[in-house]
């Protein structure tokens, strides 16, 4: 079992939080099904919200078969820059709260209060302020989980939804987690279930009543041992601050395969812009450029190029993009593209000087200064906006279908 002796853990998770943005932003579209995702015939639903989910539409589910499940609903391609605002507001109260706040994810994070009970009161009060001021300040929603372990807050919060709290005490979390299905525990998924269901294994109190050394002899020594120690609440984990960004990117999965230079010259400016304004949100530059390409055969290949100094410029992670595409030959159909970048480092600040000299590199300079202005610039827009707002002028005269289909 877990050392703590309160439970003193939270894991906050926003509600539908693609979806809930877009019905903070359009009065309209509160109370209707929203859903937001992919829209080609090959997308999937990023989030959708609970309107939809009455209709079966989830996520990571084809968009094909959303449309069909729930025809009326309002479909929208993500805002990325949009929902990285929204989510800045709320981890920003998140960390007014305490400063062990571990974000997951761009809508969820683990917070540690075991430090502000003496000026915010019991955990389960400032998770309760936690809502209220997030629920004030951003115009969201979100739900929350109280309980001595990650593991145990997270489940809990996922229990909590939509717009809710649940809170587990120490001394109660076996009885709580012993009737819930093996597939709760982190770890299980459809073939370690078939297993542990063939063991005669089929809630979590189950698992924490067998010996683990029959767990690790079934599954393994790694995935045994861990599935045992968390049916008995046993994660030492502690929340960590500032867990590392390896990676930023965008891809896509295309409706119809790619056979052209030219049409993947322009999905490869798309993904290289989004890519790149995900980076400056996130206030970071990148020396690396990955190429992602997969065929019509589904046969998948990466190239990847690190440059002389970290950039956060469009223009020169597109060039690099551009060089590793062509050494492939898209005749054979591209069923994927996929543009990320890492070797991520902070924003340096850069002192501007004079150009007194005129000379290449302070040319070079000047251009790239400017350059960044305008993509900042850009940003700016397309955060008040939306992302369609404004665009790199090679995808202008692309027909345009519009993001909103109803």
């Amino acid at each position: 079992m877990t050392a703590r002796t309160e439970a003193s853990i939270l894991h906050v998770d926003l509600d539908a939080f693609f979806a809930a943005v877009e019905q903070l932003d359009d009065a309209r579209l509160r109370g209707r099904p929203v859903v937001v995702g992919g829209l080609g015939a090959r997308g999937v639903v990023s989030t959708a919200s609970y309107e939809a989910r009455v209709f079966g539409v989830r996520s990571a589910m084809p968009m094909s078969r959303a449309r069909k499940a729930c025809p009326h609903a309002t479909f929208l391609s993500p805002r990325m820059s949009r929902y990285a605002e929204k989510s800045r507001e709320v981890m920003a109260i998140l960390a007014s709260v305490s400063p062990l706040v571990e974000q997951l994810s761009i809508d969820e994070a683990f917070v540690d209060v075991a430090g502000a009970g003496r000026l915010l009161g019991d955990p389960p009060v400032i998770a309760a302020e936690i809502r209220r001021r997030v629920h004030d300040e951003s115009g969201l929603t979100g739900s929350v989980g109280v309980a001595t372990t990650k593991f145990l807050a997270k489940l809990l919060s996922d229990e909590a939804k939509p717009d809710g709290m649940r809170v587990v005490e120490p001394g109660a979390e076996t009885a709580f987690l012993a009737p819930l299905p093996v597939s709760r525990l982190w770890g299980v998924g459809p073939a370690t279930r078939k297993k542990l269901e063939r063991m005669g294994l089929r809630t979590i109190g189950d698992v924490a009543a067998l010996d683990e050394q029959i767990l690790v002899h079934a599954l393994g020594a790694s995935l045994g041992a861990h599935l045992s120690a968390l049916a008995r609440n046993d994660d030492p984990r502690e929340v960590v601050p500032e867990r590392e960004v390896k990676s930023i990117g965008a891809e896509e999965t295309f409706a119809t395969d790619l056979r052209r230079a030219p049409e993947c010259d322009r999905e490869l400016v798309r993904l290289t812009d989004r890519a790149c304004a995900r980076l400056r949100a996130s206030g970071l530059r990148a020396r690396t450029v990955n190429l992602k390409i997969r065929f019509a055969d589904f046969d998948t290949r990466t190239r990847a190029r690190t440059v002389d100094e970290p950039t956060d410029l469009s223009t020169v992670v597109l060039e690099v993009a551009r060089e590793l595409l062509a050494q492939f030959d898209v005749r054979r159909g591209v069923r994927l593209l996929g543009v990320s970048l890492s070797q991520l480092t902070t924003q340096a600040v850069v002192q501007e000087t004079l150009d007194l000299t005129g000379d290449a590199d302070d040319e070079h300079r000047v251009r790239s200064e400017r350059r960044a202005a305008v993509e900042r610039a850009v940003d700016e827009v397309r955060g008040r906006f939306g992302v369609r707002a404004v665009g790199p002028a090679t995808l202008v005269e692309r027909e345009d279908d519009g993001r909103r289909k109803t």
